[in-house]
């Protein structure tokens, strides 16, 4: 076992000591050191369950033989964090995860790690561990919460984001219901959309992503992921024997299928870095063109994650896709893909075909996510098609700038903002920012105003999993190294053609050049602490935003 390094032999006396100080019996030594990396925190409703989790999780790993050691990563919320400068340090966070559960486990030579994250930056950053590390390695995300139900209609927090300023008795209500709980914010925005993610790439057990936080599933689901590590410990069946190029390709399949966040197009890239493949930004486009939307979840759709999964989940729409699909890859059952979906039924077969669409009639040709280029974003944006009306896939108009999210919230809730317009928040990308902040905020005040279906947006930062409209982000090269859309000025064309992947600034090059020839990078926002580091190191956005 590569944990007999700090535990056998004469020579490891003071260390068998140690172990000792904590309960660990001579016969507990013997067995398998099992790493339980848990997000669990007070701040994230996704996360105040992670403990009765990590209980499961560890009584699992007993039963099978093994001696569980459980340690904590940070975590953010992102819906606290959103709309101020707090969320500068949510991307950030991703790596500090990663490098943390790296740390524990390289320090104790650990045999294998169960991770238990939730929510948008911490499941990526676990992910990326597991695929640096090369262990044996199951996730088990937390799952979703329950939506919430006032106004006789169900709910979550994106309609908080939305409706809060039109003010109003109803207002207090949402506040009070529509978060009913623990779990991961009810719809298909980025912490459920990673959690599917991190299921379709094999590393969670059938059914993970969808069981809901308070679903006593959910912690069968841990004590059975707890004691099947033992196995691919006993096995050697590393994290990086599961996940390969071709099971990306599946994930974002599924990811197409589903109609995730645009987020996926910036963390699948950064986990697929850490396990020596790369995950080109152009895939997306590519197999989005050839993978028809089958689930139409919120924010785009009527329907919630606990639809999702009375219809089955994952192995639900995996199957409904196998034609699409490598069923040779291994998952962390010790079984193919082909071997887990063969054993699938569905146990509610009309919510099943109620719920997901078939190939033949889906719910929209094409997946989810578009990758748009053109002379405003020439390495390229990300946009969720499927969250479009149909009236704003093709728009040109004149733009608006803001310099921050701080300037675009008070242009917006002052009336600047007109239907036509093209909004372009800029200096919030990777470095800009520093830390690539979402903007939910400027989106749901645009949607509040009932300008979702005649205005876009689009920015070098990202959007949260639950923006929905004409919204586009990650524009690369960003404002802050002198990208294109450093140059825009207010009243400038922009063309959006989201049918041709078009995104272009309508200015003539010359015009161009001379702004470029006057135009100076901005002093940084940050000069101290973990974002002036982080803005030294990180890349491109269409690079995942890894830290190199």
């Amino acid at each position: 076992m590569r944990s007999d390094i700090t535990k056998s032999g004469p020579e490891r006396a003071p260390h068998r000591a140690l172990l000792k100080a904590m309960g660990i019996t001579d016969d507990e030594i013997k067995r398998p050191f099992i790493g339980v990396a848990n997000s669990a925190n007070e701040f994230i409703p996704g996360h105040i369950h992670l403990d009765r989790i990590a209980e499961a999780v560890k009584a699992g790993i007993r039963i099978a033989g093994g001696v569980p050691f459980e340690f904590q990563t940070i975590g953010v919320c992102d819906g606290i964090a959103m709309g101020h400068g707090g969320m500068r340090y949510s991307l950030p966070s991703r790596e500090l995860i990663e490098d943390s559960i790296e740390i524990m486990a390289q320090a104790h030579q650990l045999d294998g790690l169960v991770l238990i994250p939730t929510c948008d930056k911490i499941v990526p950053g676990h992910l990326m561990a597991a695929g640096r590390l090369d262990l044996p390695t199951i996730v088990v995300t937390g799952g979703p919460m329950l939506p919430g139900f006032a106004c006789d209609r169900e709910l979550d927090l994106i309609n908080v984001f939305e409706e809060w300023q039109k003010g109003g008795e109803a207002i207090p209500i949402l506040e009070d219901l529509a978060c009913p709980g623990a779990g991961s914010c009810a719809g298909l925005f980025t912490a459920n959309s990673m959690a599917c993610m991190t299921e379709a790439l094999g590393l969670s057990l059938p059914g993970c992503a969808t069981a809901h936080a308070v679903d006593a599933r959910k912690m069968r689901i841990a004590k059975l992921s707890g004691m099947k590590i033992v196995e691919l410990v006993k096995k050697g069946l590393t994290a990086r024997k599961i996940v390969t190029r071709e099971s990306f390709e599946n994930a974002v399949r599924v990811d197409m299928a589903i109609g995730g966040s645009t987020n996926t197009a910036l963390h699948l890239p950064a986990i697929a870095a850490e396990f020596d493949i790369d995950l080109e930004l152009d895939l997306f486009d590519r197999l989005s063109r050839e993978t028809p939307h089958l689930v139409n979840l919120r924010p785009g759709g009527p329907y919630h994650m606990l639809d999702l999964d009375r219809a089955g989940g994952i192995p639900a729409v995996m199957h409904r896709l196998s034609s699409r699909l490598d069923l040779s890859v291994l998952t962390v059952t010790g079984k193919t893909l082909g071997a887990v979906l063969a054993e699938f039924k569905p146990v509610n077969p009309k919510t099943n075909a109620e719920v997901i669409a078939t190939l033949e009639k889906p719910v929209h040709p094409e997946g989810g996510i578009a990758i748009l280029r053109g002379s405003l974003a020439p390495e390229g944006s990300v946009v969720k098609q499927t969250a479009v009306s149909n009236k704003m896939l093709v728009h040109k108009g004149p733009a608006v700038v803001y310099d921050s999210e701080e300037e675009s919230m008070k242009g917006i809730l002052s009336g600047e903002v007109r239907a036509g317009d093209v909004v372009i928040i800029r200096y919030e990308g990777p470095k800009g920012g520093p830390g690539m902040r979402e903007t939910l905020a400027p989106t749901s005040a645009i949607a509040g105003a009932g300008l979702s279906e005649s205005v876009a947006l689009i920015t070098d930062g990202r959007f949260s999993g639950g923006t929905r409209g004409p919204c586009i982000g990650h524009v690369s090269p960003e404002a802050a190294v002198g990208g294109p859309i450093a140059l825009v000025e207010n009243g400038d064309l922009v063309s959006i053609d989201i049918p041709n992947r078009r995104l272009d600034l309508l200015v003539d090059e010359g015009v161009l050049e001379r702004r470029r020839a006057s135009w100076k990078p901005p002093e940084p926002k940050v000069r101290r602490g973990v974002l002036d580091r982080y803005r030294k190191s990180v890349t491109s956005a269409s690079k995942g935003g890894v830290l190199r």
